[in-house]
This record gives C-alpha cells, sequence and structure tokens, in this order.
C-alpha cells in the first residue's frame, strides 16, 4: 500500500483503538439510558396521593420539570447511542474517520474525543457559519 491511500484511511490497529472507545461510550450510555427509565418508572410510581395541598400542586410541578427534563436526557442519550451504533458500521465498512465534507482523514485527537463525528473542525465550523 503506498503511502497517499495510507493517508486516505486509519489502519486496523487505529481502528481497533477507535472500536474500543466507541464500545466503552456504548455501554455507558446504555446504562445511563437504564438508570433514567428506571429513575422515570419510579417517578410514575409514586405520587398517587391525589390530595389538593398547595405543596403538593408545588411538587407535582417540580416533579413534572423534572420528568421532562429526564425524559429530555434519556433522548439526547437515545441520539448518542445511535450516532455510536453508526460510527460501529462505519468502522466495518471502511469510511470511519474520513470527513464526509472535505474527504479528509479527521485527526486522531478529535475522533478519541468525539469518536461519532463525521467532520473535521473545519467542517464543524463551515456548518455553523
Amino acid at each position: 500500500m503506498n503511502t497517499n491511500e495510507e493517508k486516505q484511511r486509519y489502519s486496523k490497529e487505529d481502528l481497533q483503538e477507535f472500536e474500543n472507545i466507541i464500545l466503552e461510550k456504548l455501554t455507558n450510555a446504555k446504562k445511563e439510558v437504564t438508570f433514567i427509565k428506571e429513575t422515570l418508572s419510579r417517578r410514575n410510581d409514586t405520587g398517587t396521593d391525589n390530595t389538593a395541598s398547595p405543596t403538593k400542586v408545588l411538587e407535582d410541578g417540580a416533579d413534572t420539570a423534572e420528568k421532562e427534563s429526564l425524559n429530555q436526557l434519556a433522548s439526547r442519550q437515545m441520539k448518542f447511542i445511535q450516532q455510536l451504533e453508526n460510527a460501529l458500521i462505519r468502522i466495518k465498512n471502511g469510511t470511519y474517520g474520513v470527513c464526509i465534507v472535505t474527504g479528509k482523514l479527521i485527526p486522531k485527537e478529535r475522533l478519541r474525543a468525539v469518536p461519532h463525528t463525521q467532520h473535521t473542525i473545519e467542517a464543524k465550523l463551515q456548518r455553523n457559519d
């Protein structure tokens, strides 16, 4: 393989490192979603008392806000899980680590920090303009 081709793709060893990072993040994200769902389930099990005291109304409002916050967190984690799973597919099909905008190799440091990214910093900054 000539050096030109090597610069366009990561080696098997590099891809294995990234796959390990992704699998670890995937495991942690799935644990967090499970925890959030269990927390929401416990919250739904409580609060069967329908007293109309002002304190109860305030508690219900705070509880509703907390449930909404937990639902948003779970939704973000589910999106993150999907992005990580898509990154694993890109590793398998050989497109992992290549910017979808520039076609350049995404630096290892960026992939270690954001292993599901499909953009170099330059491409990401262009998108945010």
